[in-house]
C-alpha cells in the first residue's frame, strides 16, 4: 500500500507539473489529485514540494524516454525514426487535448538561472534523451561527433515543436519538424 500511495503521489505530481508548472502546483493539490493525505505526501517526501517535484520530473522523464525509445526502435532507418518520434509526440498531444506536453519544460523554465535540484534533474533528463537519439544514430553508422550534435538538434527541435504544437493546438509543427529532421539525417548519407 505504501508503494501504491507513493506512486500515486509521483504520478499526480508529474501530470500537474507538466500542465501547470512548478510554481502553479501546490502540495495540497498534489495530495488531492493523488487521493492521498497531506501527511502521506510529507511522509514519503519529507523535503516537501521540491522533493516531490524532483521525483515527479524523474518519472515524467522516464515516461518520455520510453516513448522516445519506442519510436527510435520502430524502424532501422534513422530518418524514419525521427519522423516516428514527431508523430508519436503529436498523437499524444492531440489525445491529451494539448495539455500533456514535455514533462520537464515548465519546471525547467521556471527554475532557469538556479542551481536547484529541479534544474539539475531537468538537465539530466535532456542529456538522457539526447543519449537515446545519439545511441540510435551510432548504431546506424554515424560518427560520434555527428551523432552527438544531431541528437542535440533532434531533442531541441522536438521540444520547440512540441511547445508550438501546444500553443497552436495543431500537430503540424511536430510533423513539419519530423520531416525536416528526417531530411537532415538523410543529408549525412549524401
Amino acid at each position: 500500500m505504501q508503494t501504491n500511495t507513493r506512486d500515486r503521489i509521483v504520478v499526480a505530481a508529474s501530470r500537474l507539473l507538466q500542465r501547470q508548472g512548478y510554481v502553479g502546483t501546490g502540495i495540497k493539490q498534489i495530495a488531492q489529485e493523488a487521493q492521498a493525505t497531506l501527511g502521506s505526501v510529507y511522509h514519503f517526501f519529507p523535503g516537501g514540494k521540491e522533493t516531490v517535484a524532483v521525483a515527479a520530473i524523474k518519472h515524467g522523464s522516464e515516461e518520455f524516454a520510453a516513448l522516445l525509445r519506442e519510436a527510435l526502435e520502430s524502424t532501422d532507418d534513422p530518418a524514419e525514426a525521427m519522423m516516428s518520434c514527431a508523430r508519436q509526440l503529436a498523437e499524444g498531444l492531440r489525445e491529451s487535448g494539448w495539455t500533456d506536453g514535455c514533462p520537464i519544460t515548465a519546471a525547467a523554465l521556471e527554475t532557469l538561472g538556479t542551481d536547484s535540484e529541479i534544474q539539475q534533474t531537468c538537465a539530466v533528463a535532456l542529456r538522457e534523451w539526447e543519449q537515446l537519439v545519439s545511441d540510435k544514430l551510432l548504431r546506424c553508422g554515424f560518427t560520434t561527433e555527428d551523432a552527438r550534435e544531431l541528437a542535440t538538434t533532434v531533442i531541441a527541435a522536438l521540444e520547440g515543436a512540441e511547445v508550438t504544437a501546444q500553443v497552436s493546438r495543431s500537430e503540424e509543427p511536430l510533423h513539419t519538424v519530423g520531416r525536416q529532421l528526417a531530411r537532415l539525417v538523410r543529408s549525412y548519407g549524401e
